[in-house]
Formats: C-alpha cells, sequence, structure tokens
C-alpha cells in the first residue's frame, strides 16, 4: 500500500521524504527504527506525514510475534507523533494507519466510526493504544486521521495474495458459516481515499476506510470463485481454521466487521470501485 501511494503522489508532483527501516541511501530518506525515539528535526517542514508501517498479523500469534505487532504499531506511532509535536515546524497533518480490528467480532451490527471499540479480543486491545498513541501530535494541534482500513484488494499481498492460491485450484470455499461479515476496499481506493484526506481538512479522527458495500465471507468467496471461473466447495470449518491459525483464526477469519464508510461518503469521496464483483474482476484480469 504504502509503495502505491508513494507511485501515485511522485507522479503527481509532491516531493516525498521517505522514513525506511535500514540505512538512509539517498537524501530523500530518513533511517528510523520504529522502536525508538525519533529526532524531530529530520521530521521538521513537511506539509503532512503519513505512518503505514506495522508488523504483518498474517500468521499465527505467538507471543513473540503479537509482541511484534504491538510494538511496530504502538511504539511506531507515538515515537513518529512525539517528534512531530516537538519539531520547529511541525506538519499540519497526520495521517496513522489503524485497522477495524478496532471493532472486533460484532455479528450483524453496523459499525460506524463513533461505534465502539470491541470489548474482548487482542485487536481490538493493540488498534485502541495504536490510535491513542497519536495523542502527542493531536495535542500538538496537528490535524490526526486514523485510517481504519479493511481488507485491501490487491494481488501483491495481503488477504487476496494468500487467498488466491487454493481458489486458483478450485480447492477454496467459506470460512466456517460464512455468515461473517468482510468489510473490503479495493487498492485504488485506499489510495483514493488517503489523497482525498490529504485534501479535505474537514476530516479528522477515525475514517474508515471500507466499500459502502461489505459482504458476508460465503458471499466473497463465492465471488472469488465466480472471477476465477472455480468452484468454492471446499469449506473450512471453524474448528480448523482455529486448529492451524489459533486466536489470529479466531480474531481474522472467523470474525464479523460490518463497517460503514460514514465520513468518508458524507465528505464527498466517490468510490472508484464500490461493488466486490467488479472490483475482483478488474484486479484479476491483471
Amino acid at each position: 500500500m504504502g509503495g502505491a501511494l508513494l507511485r501515485t503522489l511522485s507522479a503527481d508532483g509532491y516531493q516525498i521524504t521517505r522514513l525506511v527501516h535500514r540505512t538512509a541511501s539517498a537524501s530523500a530518506e530518513i533511517a528510523w527504527d520504529v522502536t525508538r525515539p525519533l529526532d524531530s528535526k529530520s521530521v521538521s517542514g513537511f506539509d503532512a506525514v503519513i505512518h503505514l508501517a506495522g508488523e504483518s498479523i498474517a500468521s499465527r500469534w505467538t507471543p513473540s510475534k503479537k509482541k511484534a505487532i504491538r510494538d511496530s504499531r504502538v511504539l511506531g506511532t507515538r515515537n513518529l507523533a512525539e517528534a512531530i509535536a516537538r519539531a520547529a515546524v511541525p506538519p499540519r497533518l497526520l495521517i496513522a494507519a489503524s485497522a477495524i480490528g478496532y471493532y472486533g467480532d460484532r455479528g450483524e451490527e453496523i459499525l460506524r466510526e463513533d461505534s465502539p471499540s470491541g470489548s474482548a479480543g487482542f485487536l481490538p486491545e493493540v488498534c485502541r493504544e495504536w490510535e491513542a498513541a497519536a495523542q502527542p501530535a493531536i495535542a500538538a494541534g496537528i490535524r490526526t486521521v486514523h485510517l481504519r482500513t479493511g481488507i485491501v484488494l490487491n494481488t501483491d499481498g495481503g488477504a487476496l495474495k494468500q487467498m488466491l492460491p487454493p481458489f486458483r485450484m478450485g480447492v477454496g470455499g467459506k470460512i466456517g458459516s460464512g455468515l461473517q461479515w468482510m468489510s473490503w476496499i479495493d487498492l485504488h481506493d485506499e489510495i483514493g481515499a488517503i489523497r482525498h484526506i490529504l485534501a479535505n481538512e474537514s476530516l479528522r479522527g477515525p475514517v474508515n476506510l471500507v466499500s459502502p458495500n461489505p459482504v458476508t465471507n460465503a458471499e466473497f468467496t463465492r465471488m472469488l470463485a465466480a472471477a476465477l471461473s472455480r468452484p468454492a466447495i471446499f469449506p473450512m470449518p471453524a474448528f480448523a481454521a482455529r486448529l492451524v491459525f489459533g486466536q489470529m483464526g479466531d480474531e481474522l477469519l472467523l470474525a464479523s466487521q460490518r463497517v460503514e464508510p460514514t465520513k468518508l461518503v458524507a465528505s464527498g469521496y466517490v468510490f472508484k470501485k464500490p461493488d466486490l464483483r467488479s472490483a475482483l474482476e478488474a484486479i484479476l484480469k491483471k
């Protein structure tokens, strides 16, 4: 996602400086270990700072993995927010990643930005801490937006890339009951929404980055199979998801989150790919 955003902003003439996890190799790079404080001088003078970094959650959650997930998000956001709050010329905007995991497993409930966080689970807990970590920037008067992103449809990474191999072999299917809601967004709309936030000063706080048309897991898997001209007749029972993936299976694969992009729509954003079937067909034709 970061690479796609970088390409589109650069193509439009924005001057980009990257925070990188290695030794900086160019003048437009700043080396930074997200778990360590950042020199405020290095982030002074920018119009906006966009922070999307975070350890992947798509594997079994061992204690060490959960620590890496939490630290990369919470410490990274806090260290960055503190640095820009101290900057001699602070940015006007901080866009910081978050996720719809904030809401937890909520069944059929329609979730908007003012819905409360989930009462139980690792992901709601991490997301609450993740968003709270940006408080130094908010306290300094910097407009701050938390991107509560759903499943981003992109064959280069994320959930869809992992789902494609079994579905292409004709051995894909729904997970558990298939009744759990999946809130998704096409990569083009993810990038478009971030650009919309950059330009729209009325947006601040949490913003749901999801399509206005969530689907159930059964609908998602059926449409994916149809787009690939394959059957979807091999379901994964809930007990198997829990056995293979542990807590991650419960909170990522079996949890239900029916999320609406209330703030985006109200602020005038027009989705390019609001329909799952057309979004999948366009992606898989590439």
